[in-house]
C-alpha cells in the first residue's frame, strides 16, 4: 500500500505542473522517475514518451500509466494515472469558479503570459535532454533531421513520423549489422 501511495504522491507532484500540458511535464517526469525514484532508465523513459505520443491522450498521463504499470502492475498504472490527473481536477475546478471573475485584470493576464514563457523553457529543456540521449550516431542524426524537416514542412500526424522513424531505425541498423 505504501508503494501505491508513493506512486500517487510522486505523480501528483508532477501533475501540479500541468500549465503547459503534457510536454511541460516531461522534464519533471524525467527528474522524478529516472533520477529520484529509479523507476525507469533514460532509455525506457524515451520509449514511454514515444509510445505515449502515439496513443490517445496526454503524453504525461500515458507515461505515468506505463511507469505505474511497470512498477506495481495494474494497480500501479491506475494509481499513477490518478495521481497525475488529480491536481488538474482540483486546480481546474477552483480556476473555473474564479477565472471568469478575474480574467479581465491585467495581473492575471500577465501571470498567464509569464507561465506560457516558463512552459516554453521547460519544453525546450525536455527537448534538449531527449536530443542528447537520442541522437547518438550518424544513423539517429539522419532520422532526427528527416523527422524535423518533415515536422516543419509537412502537415502529417506525428504517429506517421514515429512509425517511419521506427522503420528507418530497423532498416538502418540491419544494414549496419550486415556491413560489419
Amino acid at each position: 500500500m505504501k508503494e501505491l501511495w508513493t506512486l500517487f504522491w510522486t505523480f501528483a507532484k508532477v501533475g501540479v505542473m500541468t500549465f503547459g500540458g503534457g510536454y511541460a511535464m516531461l522534464p519533471i517526469l524525467q527528474r522524478e522517475v529516472v533520477e529520484n525514484k529509479g523507476w525507469a532508465t533514460e532509455e525506457e523513459l524515451v520509449d514511454y514518451f514515444a509510445i505515449g505520443q502515439c496513443t490517445p491522450g496526454i503524453i504525461a498521463v500515458n507515461t505515468a500509466t506505463f511507469i505505474g504499470q511497470k512498477y506495481r502492475g495494474i494497480a500501479g498504472g491506475i494509481t499513477a494515472t490518478l495521481g497525475v490527473v488529480f491536481p488538474s481536477l482540483i486546480i481546474i475546478s477552483i480556476l473555473a469558479g474564479l477565472i471568469t471573475n478575474f480574467s479581465h485584470l491585467a495581473w492575471v493576464q500577465n501571470a498567464f503570459a509569464g507561465i506560457q514563457v516558463c512552459v516554453c523553457v521547460l519544453i525546450f529543456n525536455a527537448v534538449m535532454k531527449l536530443l542528447k540521449k537520442s541522437v547518438v550516431d550518424k544513423r539517429t542524426a539522419v532520422i532526427f533531421s528527416l523527422v524535423l524537416a518533415g515536422g516543419l514542412f509537412l502537415n502529417v500526424s506525428p504517429v506517421w513520423f514515429v512509425v517511419a522513424a521506427a522503420l528507418a531505425g530497423i532498416v538502418l541498423k540491419n544494414l549496419e549489422v550486415k556491413q560489419a
